[in-house]
């Protein structure tokens, strides 16, 4: 796949072989009229637990393909530092995350449209989510079949996840079907990046098929360190490999692609950023950009871990080597089976108020319990259920702390910062509670492990997400879509103020959408492919 890079200038260089990365790469060489080369910082994704759904938890602290990064200490909870994996190989964040299939609701597009993104509303996009896809179900009105992207039901009958779909309608939830239909709010079970019971990554889907084309070259192990321009024009990517310093030349455009933290890093180690943190590390500045790094929002989590009557969950799978054997034979026979589990099997979507317009909390439902993600199940008979707020309104920011491309960034993400943030969490656990005590999960549930019966007032409630709260590994907006002062990217993802450069992945959302973010950062280089395309006529 590593074919020598023997030419040193392409049509387009793109920086970060992730979830947008692979698909540009397949969209803008297939014609054969361009050439293209892709960097990757990482490595080739040869890690046999990428390829399987449960292997993300192999991969939470697997630093061979996870920048491993941290926050600073978060104010909003209580100090701590909270864990932000990434990907780091061939697929990106696709190759270790948990999987889930999400595009969010309509109204999120609709939004973004609003504030001045003309293009970008409901409408615009959702051929592009069905461009992308093949669809296990079939096409219909919000799906298509013969994408890329393999969307697949989940391959195992787990009799908690159904339970937790039952519960949820007992306390006057909806049933839902489909996520991504006509409307997200329900309980039901989620649909998977998998093919025939193995991860569909970018680099699965989109960058293998394309592999072999003579216009397209990749590069693994190839860490960008800046982006050289002439004048306002962006024209060379400097990246480090295998010790030596490499230059690769754009003909047409460079499209940066590596993700909220390492694309606006990318920009500001280039001189395209706030200029006084540019001055502080003696970098030259090529255009004050104030807004590079601004509007970091992240998606967050609070897990309630309840102790189950019956031995049928993954931690008595894991516990008993008898079934962990047997669940491995399974999976490698049939890929069916625990080993097929991603990062939520049923979950909801529902509002904690009325007054509100479509859902604010996700729940995610998991047939396991843990300390942390990515640790050793408990011995115990547990499953999991985590509140997730889906618009928070609190933002951060990413700054580099050096002028050193391989230092790790300063994340800020301000975490519980607003009272409306705090508000969705207390009244998101109150409802999840009342589904867990429903009839349905009766015969499963024993007692709330953590944060257990005793913890029951707002402040109490507010006090453990403080202690508990993590991230849903959503971070966006550091590079923001928009037309006001402070937005980096214009509708068509070019920067603004430079010309030949165009950012493409999460970082260019106006704001977090309500859900998870790889089918939506595969939509946006799906659309950004064809414009780029249109531009190049």
């Amino acid at each position: 796949m590593n074919k020598k890079n023997e030419a040193s200038e392409f049509d387009y260089v793109i920086v970060g072989a992730g979830s947008a990365g692979c698909v540009l790469a397949n969209r803008l060489s297939a014609d054969g009229k361009h050439s293209v080369l892709l960097l990757e910082a990482g490595p080739k994704d040869t890690n046999l637990w990428i390829h399987v759904p449960l292997g993300y938890g192999k991969l939470f602290k697997e630093k061979s393909v996870n920048w491993m990064y941290q926050t600073e200490p978060e104010p909003g909870l209580n100090g701590r530092q909270v864990f932000q994996p990434r990907g780091k190989v061939l697929g990106g964040s696709s190759s270790i995350n948990g999987l889930l299939y999400v595009r969010g609701q309509h109204e999120d597009y609709d939004r973004w449209r609003q504030r001045g993104n003309a293009g970008w509303g409901y409408d615009d996009v959702l051929p592009y989510f069905k461009k992308a896809e093949n669809q296990q179900r079939g096409a219909d009105k919000y799906h298509a079949t013969g994408g890329p992207l393999p969307v697949s039901d989940w391959r195992h009958h787990d009799p908690l996840s159904e339970a937790f779909v039952v519960a949820a309608a007992e306390t006057g939830i909806p049933t839902n079907p489909d996520f991504n239909g006509a409307t997200q709010e329900g309980a039901g079970f989620f649909q998977t990046t998998t093919s025939r019971g193995r991860r569909a990554s970018t680099a699965f889907s989109y960058l293998r098929p394309a592999k072999n084309r003579s216009n397209l070259h990749i590069e693994t192990s190839a860490l960008a360190q800046r982006i050289l321009f002439e004048g306002r024009r962006a024209k060379t990517v400097e990246y480090k490999q295998e010790g030596r310093v490499r230059t690769a030349r754009a003909r047409k455009e460079i499209l940066v692609s590596s993700g909220a933290y390492n694309s606006p890093q990318l920009l500001q180690l280039s001189g395209v950023g706030p200029a006084e943190l540019l001055k502080q590390h003696g970098i030259e500045i090529v255009l004050d950009a104030p807004g590079v790094g601004n509007d970091l929002q992240d998606h967050m989590q609070v897990r309630l871990i309840t102790r189950c009557a019956q031995k049928c969950t993954l931690n008595d799978v894991v516990n008993n080597p008898v079934r962990r054997v047997m669940a491995g034979i399974q999976y490698a026979a049939l890929r069916k089976g625990p080993l097929t589990i991603a990062a939520g099997t049923s979950g909801a979507f529902f509002k904690t108020s009325p007054r509100l317009a479509s859902p604010d909390i996700q729940i995610h439902f998991l047939p396991f319990s843990t300390d942390k993600m990515g640790e050793k199940l408990h011995a115990l008979s547990g499953f999991t259920a985590s509140v997730c707020q889906l618009r928070p309104e609190s933002r951060g920011s990413l700054r580099i702390k050096s002028a050193d491309p391989s230092q790790p960034p300063e994340i800020r993400i301000n975490y519980l910062a607003t009272e409306t943030d705090r508000r969705a969490f207390i009244d998101g656990i109150r409802i999840l509670r009342k589904i867990l005590a429903a009839p349905a999960l009766k015969a499963y549930a024993v007692a709330e492990v953590d944060p257990g019966p005793k913890v029951q007032s707002d402040d109490e409630l507010l006090d453990f997400c403080r202690r508990t709260g993590s991230t849903v590994y959503h971070p966006t907006s550091t590079c923001r879509m928009g037309s006001d002062a402070l937005a980096v990217v214009d509708q068509r993802l070019r920067v603004r103020g430079i010309e030949g450069l165009r950012v493409v992945d999460a970082s260019i959302m106006p704001d977090l959408m309500s859900g998870n973010t790889n089918a939506p950062t595969i939509m946006i280089a799906e659309k950004a492919s064809d414009m780029i395309l249109e531009d190049a006529r």
